[in-house]
């Protein structure tokens, strides 16, 4: 069900900025597919986790991957009859990423239903493999090819892929959800009191944020780099794609270790801090496809360390019936920043460069290594342990 849900979503969010490169080159209007398709995490967050609690996690699932099949046969119509246009792309991107947030939160609050914290980390390497994995990295690289063959061919094989999701999610069952008869916004206030009080868990939020906005403005405008600074067409841009999906693929099966090794703390210092690195280098290295690839392979490892701790951590250090306000509110704080960072992308690329759009996403990556090495410490996390077990502060305490 992951899989195929995933293929969807991967396939729809990929093929869209090749068709609107395909419509136009200025990088204000590609970036506002990005803004729309990025916008649903800022606008629809804090009540999907309302929903998520509400509801049971599987139900959700479903109505996500209708959500997807709906959108998926809009734009694989438009694109075999020839009807593209840049609203619809909009129109489209903003369909998809909503139905992602539904179906994103649900899956994440079923983790600890059937795993103990201590397999937390193994479990989410797996999820992040299937559900990150497949839509950003592992699915894309062959959407130029099935571009090159029609414009509605990636679309028509999502739509396919959403359904055999949607049939899967509703012979799952799963936990029921305790009814609740407060107001929804009391139910959304209490999710998000507790990520903004727990020192642990918003600090974590404030670095995924500043990452979010500088990832989400690279991401919009690696097409046009891909295509005016490396001169590469779809097939390349799918290429380097490969590069990212195969970092993201190679570093699941060491990330568990790593953590295990390191620590929570010291693994997203590290991942952090390459982080800035990495970002440097794509500003910088000569427009050489080879090193380029290897450089994002290197950035999809370091996400996916950084993705594993912070996931896990949240659910470690969240009580069960908060659990999908908490994971919502924290995507609506961090990623709520990707269309806003998208939106930059474009205009910096505009108004300065395409390297410099790098530039600037690095400086944003060292602000947050500095307040990743300042406030996840190993303390910390020590802390934050003893507030789950009852032997130390109150996670819910005020601010520290």
């Amino acid at each position: 069900m992951a899989i195929s849900g995933s293929t969807a979503e991967g396939l729809m969010l990929a093929v869209l900025p090749l068709l609107a490169v395909s419509i136009t080159t200025d990088p204000r209007e590609v970036s506002w597919v990005n803004v729309a398709g990025q916008s649903p995490w800022l606008l629809f967050s804090l009540f999907a986790g309302v929903l998520i609690d509400r509801v049971r996690r599987t139900t959700v699932l479903a109505w996500a991957y209708a959500i997807q099949v709906v959108a998926a046969a809009g734009l694989a119509v438009a694109g075999t009859a020839g009807l593209l246009s840049l609203p619809l792309l909009v129109v489209v991107a903003f369909v998809v990423t909503s139905a992602q947030v539904l179906g994103d939160g649900a899956s994440g609050t079923l983790v600890p239903e059937v795993v103990p914290p201590e397999r937390f980390a193994a479990a989410n390497t797996r999820l992040q493999l299937i559900d990150r994995g497949v839509v950003q990295f592992i699915v894309p690289p062959f959407t130029g090819w099935l571009v090159a063959v029609s414009a509605g061919a990636p679309a028509w094989v999502a739509g396919v892929a959403a359904i055999v999701a949607l049939v899967l999610a509703r012979r799952i069952s799963s936990a029921a959800v305790t009814p609740s008869d407060q107001h929804p916004l009391r139910d959304l206030g209490q999710g998000l009191r507790f990520l903004v009080h727990t020192p642990l868990l918003r600090w974590i939020t404030v670095t995924v944020a500043l990452g979010s906005f500088a990832s989400s403005a690279e991401t919009a405008m690696l097409v046009l780099y891909t295509t005016q600074v490396l001169h590469l067409g779809s097939v390349g841009y799918g290429a380097l794609l490969a590069c990212e999906a195969a970092g993201w693929i190679l570093c699941s099966f060491v990330v568990s270790r790593i953590v295990t090794r390191l620590g929570y703390s010291w693994s997203m210092r590290i991942a952090q801090t390459l982080g800035v690195l990495t970002a440097l280098l794509i500003a910088v290295v000569p427009p050489w496809p080879v090193l380029v690839g290897a450089v994002l392979l290197a950035t999809t490892a370091i996400v996916l360390v950084w993705n594993v701790c912070s996931q896990s951590s949240r659910q470690r250090f969240t009580p069960a019936g908060l659990l999908g306000r908490v994971l919502t509110s924290h995507r609506a704080l961090a990623w709520g920043m990707n269309p806003i960072g998208a939106l930059a992308g474009g205009l910096i690329a505009a108004h300065w460069s395409l390297r410099g759009v790098y530039v600037v996403a690095a400086v944003l990556h060292a602000v947050g290594a500095v307040v990743v090495w300042l406030a996840l410490s190993p303390s910390a996390f020590h802390d934050a342990e003893l507030a789950v077990t009852g032997a130390g502060p109150a996670a819910t305490g005020p601010p520290g």
